[in-house]
């Protein structure tokens, strides 16, 4: 008898022209589509039509929570409880040279705050926090649930990859949406970063939403949608949420590619490091420490005193590394020059990345390789003065096809101009859930 296939309570046909039109799916329609794509009873391709809708047409607060419940269900969720100490989490919408992770979890566990750091991999033209770290000799990033806790019990913090269990779904749908184009997307960007920050069961999550050249989400007005869907669902879920709107126009720190960042993060946790990076490190620091119960806790002494970086060691021994071997460092180096004098106007953070990502510090799809090794430091900043001549950016990558690649991109990321720039404040604004109200949010 030929094998009869199950009847589903619902067509994804039906919904993908229900969401084309613009109208709103019903919380038990949001349920099955997430569960039977899942389940592989959705095709990717029926299931990508329905994320371009989404992409064009948005979604309802209603519809957003509803997806973000249902990305949860789809897997376990995880308790902090008992440890002792309030576990708040971060998460950054990702950029160039974006390594706060870095400094900021020793930093804060230093100061009695437990954080359980779940982060990603790199993918285009922006950075992954475990590509990072794993520059490291021995320093692992996947890690059981047991050993995850074994660590923020031994050090106060940790920083590791996600395991399967931990909203499954999104892993699919975000794959999916990654080479169909419906990356950039509120309603698709918020239900994954806060499906799998709510199942992860901190006590609250303060996020840094970046906008310009090197963001997902170029827009300022469009990111600070993306942080109040954020800061909404996770007041609907009892998760304490504070969202920071950072700039993303110019690459944070000096310090681009794997090993340079943590090179650069050590710097900062010896009480050095560049202003803007540190700025960005304690402005976080200081709103997880508000959500933890102790607002009156200054950070800044504890990357002058050593509290910071001996947390920091503590942590990568911890998970198998070993904090005093030497960094992998490319022999070849190449210097980008300023072809005319002036001012620069602004060093554009997209363009940066991009040439990072062809000498090979970043990948094209998940699972390539990265070289840990290759990178740019960025030796300017806007409002410097330069003269024809004077050198802008050193890259470093060991490979000469790839080295040509980043040079050609990298002398395109500069502008430089007649009269300073108008400065640009590092952090444009804080969302809270009293700034939040119930209106819908598009896409």
């Amino acid at each position: 008898m030929e094998h009869q296939r199950a009847v589903e309570p619902h067509d994804v046909v039906d919904l993908i022209t229900t969401k084309r039109f613009g109208r709103a799916l019903e919380p038990d329609e949001i349920a099955w589509v997430v569960d039977a794509f899942t389940r592989g009873a959705v095709a990717p391709e029926q299931m990508s039509a329905l994320f371009m809708a989404i992409v064009i047409q948005g979604m309802e607060r209603r519809e957003i929570r509803d997806l973000t419940a249902a990305m949860i269900a789809s897997g376990e969720r995880m308790d902090f409880t008992g440890l002792g100490r309030p576990a708040i989490d971060k998460h950054s919408t990702g950029g160039v040279g974006d390594k706060v992770t870095l400094p900021l979890v020793p930093l804060l566990a230093s100061l009695g705050v437990a954080v359980p750091q779940l982060s990603g991999r790199g993918l285009g033209h922006t950075g992954g926090t475990l590509d990072k770290l794993e520059s490291i000799p021995g320093w692992r990033a996947a890690l059981t649930t047991d050993e995850m806790r074994e660590v923020i019990r031994e050090v106060g913090g940790v920083i590791c990859a996600a395991g399967p269990g931990l909203a499954p779904a999104d892993r699919g749908m975000y794959a999916l949406r990654d080479v169909t184009g419906t990356v950039a997307s509120v309603p698709l960007i918020a239900s994954s970063i806060m499906s799998k920050k709510i199942a992860e069961g901190a006590g609250g999550l303060v996020l840094d939403v970046k906008f310009g050249s090197g963001a997902f989400l170029p827009d300022l007005e469009v990111a600070r949608e993306l942080a109040a869907t954020m800061v909404q669902l996770g007041a609907d879920s009892g998760l304490r949420t504070v969202a920071l709107i950072t700039d993303m126009d110019a690459p944070i720190g000096r310090a681009v590619g794997n090993a340079n960042e943590v090179r650069e993060s050590v710097e900062v946790l010896a009480g050095g490091g560049p202003a803007d990076l540190v700025e960005l490190t304690l402005a976080l620091a200081r709103e997880m420490l508000d959500l933890a119960g102790l607002p009156d806790v200054d950070p800044a002494p504890a990357l002058r005193d050593g509290r910071a970086m001996d947390a920091w060691r503590r942590l990568i021994r911890a998970q198998g590394g070993d904090p005093d071997a030497p960094l992998p460092r490319a022999q070849t180096r190449e210097t980008v020059r300023a072809t005319s004098s002036g001012i620069v106007q602004r060093v554009d953070a997209r363009a940066v990345g991009v040439a990072a990502w062809r000498l090979g510090a970043g990948r094209a799809r998940p699972g390539d390789p990265v070289d840990h090794a290759a990178g740019i430091e960025v030796l300017v900043r806007p409002g410097d003065r330069v003269e024809a001549g004077d050198p802008l950016f050193e890259l470093a990558c060991d490979q000469p096809k790839r080295m040509d690649r980043g040079l050609g991109l990298a002398a395109t990321a500069v502008e430089l101009g007649d009269a300073a720039p108008a400065p640009r404040a590092l952090i444009a604004d804080r969302i809270d859930a009293d700034r939040i109200g119930a209106a819908s949010i598009g896409g």
